[in-house]
């Protein structure tokens, strides 16, 4: 099989072609109004990105539901309030040439209580958390919430969605063998544990588009899931067919499993899965031009830029035109990642969650 240029643009069974082989990575950058709502800020971040040359632009995670909503600054996705910012969001991106997603996001065991107003709702039971178990009508009542987030989104005008369901967050939880042993559909065995995942996916590709983009972000081991669980999850995934790509969040690409000692790295236990018509792509710490050329060379689709975006708004471009590209170093400054488009909440949240991030 012919390994792909990074500029090779990238086509999907569902949607438009992605002009080249470089996602923006959603990451969390608390720019969001309090009600959810884009700001300024976040939509300059975003479409300073899509002038910068990636071929997909994504948003950071977005509620699906008041209760899922997980940190202050948030992106909504799940009020009528919140239409007219993606829409003008998505025009943006799509004029300056790439297709834009949205992340949908619950915050499950891990929302923050005081913001959503309500109990934190989980797989199960956790009174050190203040968490209660959904019952079977309210994990239904979930995939109902993800379903209609990606419609609203559809219907402002985006490209696709990406479902969350790594780090952790409410659809990971159900993925974790340690504690869900609901005696519903949706615990004990694999298939049950994967039950609502799938839902999700199954709910949100019949109540859109053959034009609108479904993918989906999965954690290959770690928060209580074996990296043997993980490539199954993966493998069926891929296997159904629900999905146009599948980004497996790495944490470091080039990383050897935790627990697993029979050797080789994370992504060889990916890349080798058959995908039919999916695309799969891989992120985490891809700085350099070489490192995301390297992933194809992997076997990967795409792969998904994180902090060399925060670093330079236009990375994509600097990688795709200047063979050995490396980005600058940190920390900077303020008045440096203004320049970037880096809004004062952003700032904010990387001084105080990054050490040596910002130059103070």
């Amino acid at each position: 099989m012919s390994i792909p240029a990074l500029n090779e643009p990238l086509t999907f069974a569902h949607g438009p072609a992605w002009r080249n082989r470089l996602a923006l990575a959603p990451l969390t950058n608390t720019q969001s109004n309090p009600d959810g709502t884009l700001t300024a800020d976040e939509h300059n971040w975003l479409v300073a990105r899509a002038r910068g040359g990636f071929g997909q632009v994504m948003t950071a995670a977005a509620y699906v539901a008041p209760a899922g909503r997980a940190w202050e600054g948030q992106l909504g996705v799940s009020d009528d309030a919140h239409r007219p910012g993606l829409a003008k969001l998505a025009d943006a991106i799509a004029e300056a040439g790439a297709v834009s997603a949205v992340q949908l996001h619950h915050g499950g065991r891990r929302a923050e209580a005081n913001l959503a107003g309500s109990v934190r709702v989980g797989p199960w039971d956790d009174p050190e958390k203040q968490t209660i178990a959904l019952s079977t009508a309210g994990v239904e009542q979930a995939v109902e919430e993800f379903v209609a987030a990606a419609v609203l989104a559809e219907e402002a005008g985006v490209h696709g969605i990406q479902v969350h369901g790594a780090h952790g967050y409410l659809l990971g939880q159900f993925l974790d063998p340690r504690s869900n042993h609901r005696t519903d559909r949706y615990g004990g065995s694999l298939t049950n544990r994967l039950r609502i995942v799938l839902e999700v996916l199954e709910g949100i590709r019949s109540a859109t588009g053959p034009d609108f983009q479904v993918g989906i972000r999965l954690t290959p081991e770690g928060y209580g899931i074996p990296l043997t669980e993980g490539r199954e999850h993966a493998r069926q995934v891929l296997a159904s067919g629900l999905v146009d790509h599948l980004d497996m969040s790495l944490w470091d690409v080039f990383m050897e499993p935790r627990r697993d000692t029979s050797g080789g790295r994370i992504i060889d236990r990916f890349v080798d899965l058959e995908r039919g018509n999916t695309r799969l792509g891989v992120t985490g710490k891809v700085m350099t031009a070489a490192d995301a050329r390297w992933c194809l060379e992997q076997g990967a689709d795409y792969v998904g830029v994180g902090l060399g975006a925060i670093l330079h708004h236009d990375w994509a471009t600097r990688a795709l035109t200047q063979d050995g590209f490396t980005p600058r170093s940190l920390p900077m400054t303020p008045a440096e990642l203004a320049a970037e488009h880096v809004g004062p909440a952003f700032v904010d949240y990387l001084s105080k969650g990054w050490d040596d991030f910002v130059a103070l």
